[in-house]
């Protein structure tokens, strides 16, 4: 029996109208590199979005080309990007951003998020020790919304959060690989609208979302603006055949599909969440996204894993593990009843 796959969000292809579209525009010749009118019509649609007609828009292929063509962008010599301990930047991306000369600067978290107040005494530190010029400079904030724990930042914290970057003098940059699953989530009060005004910087993934690949950078901070498609290019981003990129984000945003899209993978994730607390397991973290963290009986798992696929965290005692079961767009109703079937007989 084919097991059931609930370990990531990006394993289906991309959504049918998306693929539509390719194949009705597939003979059509248009400028390359971004410079076409999907492009354009795309990135239009985002700052409307997001209520700001200033807002430069780019769209690259993944999020670990995105984030580490934003951060170099960002940054000096000198300087390094801070974020959680568990940021995708400092766990998941092989070391992509000191590639490129930048130490990542991890802070301690329980839940995938960093505070104001993390950042404050971070940057403080730095400013008030005698070896200062020894030392990595931060030059750049780096959060994740939803986190690597499928947590989210309520508009209050990311407020915060920009305050005291532009106290310090540091670019504030969000990475929204899922950030469709966070503004779907019944207990968000983040918008597009705020995130634009609260960020320097940002980027709406569409890998993740419904598009076979994807991320369209939002830039509102001015010193960011200024060439960055030739760090795009130097980074190896600039997509010969850019309206492909462009022409998928238009769809995106017709109609409030990017939306619609990550609403159903809320709404199932919400199924497993209710079979979960049925059976009383605990959480990693507790969140409301489309990543659910249960610590589950290894007895369970065994089980569970005869049918389905999740993705292991880590041990949490002799007995139990803590492991990730991930909703998409393209979940489907009858693989979400099974497994929710499964998890209350086991």
């Amino acid at each position: 029996m084919e097991k059931i796959l609930f370990q990531c969000d990006y394993n289906e292809g991309a959504h049918p109208s998306i693929l539509r579209r390719l194949a009705e525009t597939n003979l059509e010749q248009t400028p390359g590199y971004g410079e076409d009118v999907y492009c354009a019509q795309a990135a239009e649609k985002i700052r409307l979005s997001c209520g700001d007609d200033s807002l430069a828009v780019h769209f690259l292929v993944g999020g670990t080309q995105t984030n580490l063509t934003v951060i170099d962008a960002a940054l000096r010599p000198h300087q390094g990007v801070l974020c959680a301990e568990t940021g995708h930047i400092n766990v998941h991306e092989t070391g992509a951003v000191e590639a490129c000369g930048h130490k990542v600067l991890g802070l301690p978290s329980r839940d995938g998020k960093i505070t104001a107040e993390d950042i404050r005494k971070a940057c403080e530190s730095h400013r008030d020790s005698d070896s200062f010029e020894h030392m990595v400079q931060p030059g750049m904030v780096y959060l994740s919304n939803p986190t690597e724990l499928g947590t989210i930042y309520s508009a209050k914290e990311l407020q915060k959060i920009y305050e005291v970057c532009s106290e310090y003098g540091v670019y504030l940059f969000l990475d929204g690989a899922r950030l469709g699953y966070g503004l779907a989530a019944p207990d968000n009060d983040l918008t597009l609208p705020l995130i634009a005004r609260y960020t320097d910087v940002f980027y709406i993934g569409g890998t993740k979302v419904g598009a076979l690949f994807g991320e369209a950078v939002v830039i509102r901070n001015e010193a960011l603006k200024k060439d960055f498609r030739y760090l795009i290019k130097q980074k190896g981003g600039m997509l010969a055949k850019g309206r492909l990129l462009g022409l998928q984000f238009d769809q995106l945003f017709t109609d409030g599909l990017y939306l619609e899209l990550s609403s159903h993978a809320i709404r199932l994730a919400e199924r497993i969440r209710e079979a979960i607390d049925e059976k009383g397991w605990p959480y990693l973290v507790e969140n409301r996204t489309n990543q659910i963290f249960p610590i589950v009986p290894d007895e369970a798992l065994e089980k569970l894993g005869e049918r389905f696929c999740y993705s292991y965290d880590h041990r949490v005692d002799e007995t139990h593990s803590a492991v990730r079961f991930c909703t998409s767009w393209a979940a489907r109703e009858e693989n979400v009843e099974a497994l929710c079937a499964a998890i209350r007989e086991v």
